[in-house]
């Protein structure tokens, strides 16, 4: 018999829970009926600005370190990249998307769904979310890879394994704790943060300000989301994935929701791979 693991556990709780949802709401279609719109003025080309500082700067920054710093490789040029991320994302999350949001919103941070009060309604209601959409992609990224079998063998012969995140494979791969905690930090704190504050915050409003409903903006988001992301074999899963966040903002109207969300996800992988290269 085959070994009950955690990801079983999870995943049976989880179609409990996505099922449970698929009843109560008419298999989705009375799910957000009651999502009132976020108050904003923003113009269109607004969400690109800190999404294009972000890219630049890190493209900046990195230059002028090449410039005055001795080039350097393996471990150490992965917890300088590491470095590079967290610093230029984080002067853009403070620096740029929360002035834009205080301005641009009503309610500046608070309509922008920034509320330090319903920090603990969002972190138990952020572990249901994750629990339902957890299934899906599990279930996406199973189809994918058997997708990705068949048309590996029938173009090459080969066989097909799902490409691990690249920064899963520096923590595997290099063995420093220093870096692992830096990699950790990025993956749990930083990108959440600035990515939900990008993608949910300001692209989903402003496609949902002009398209007047929500899952459109959700769905359309989601797939920016997907493909902003480096390897193509991921982007059916972040697809499915960044549905479930924006579900939970437009449902609660925090943002705290979707970054919880975001963070359990990444700290779920990490722990993963930790496991899969050191196993008991």
């Amino acid at each position: 018999m085959t070994a009950i693991t955690i990801d079983h556990v999870l995943t049976l709780i989880g179609i409990g829970v996505f099922s449970t949802w698929l009843v109560r709401t008419s298999l989705g279609r009375r799910s957000l009926v009651d999502s009132p719109p976020r108050r904003n003025d923003m113009l269109p080309h607004v969400p690109f600005i800190p999404f294009f500082l972000w890219l630049v700067g890190i493209v900046a920054v990195q230059s002028v370190i090449d410039s005055f710093v001795r080039p350097v490789e393996g471990r150490q040029k992965a917890f300088q990249d590491a470095a590079v991320l967290c610093v230029v994302a984080l002067a853009i999350a403070f620096g740029v998307i929360v002035p834009l949001a205080s301005i641009h919103f009503a309610r500046g941070l608070k309509g922008f769904g920034l509320r330090l009060r319903t920090v603990p309604r969002d972190l138990r209601a952020a572990v249901l979310h994750l629990l339902a959409v957890w299934p899906l992609v599990l279930a996406v990224i199973v189809a994918t890879t058997q997708v990705g079998q068949w048309i590996s063998q029938w173009s090459s012969g080969r066989d097909f394994e799902m490409p691990r995140h690249e920064a899963l494979q520096q923590m595997t791969e290099y063995g420093s704790v220093t870096l692992l905690v830096l990699l950790a930090f990025l993956a749990v704190v930083v990108a959440p943060l600035v990515e939900e504050m990008i993608f949910r915050g300001l692209f989903q409003t402003v496609l949902r300000s002009y398209l007047a409903r929500p899952w459109p903006a959700i769905f359309l988001t989601s797939a920016l989301f997907a493909v902003v992301h480096g390897d193509k074999p991921h982007w059916p899963a972040l697809f499915v994935l960044s549905i479930g966040l924006g579900y939970a903002y437009e449902k609660s109207g925090s943002l705290f929701r979707p970054i919880f969300m975001h963070a359990m996800f990444n700290g779920v992988a990490i722990l993963g791979a930790l496991a899969e290269s050191n196993p008991a």
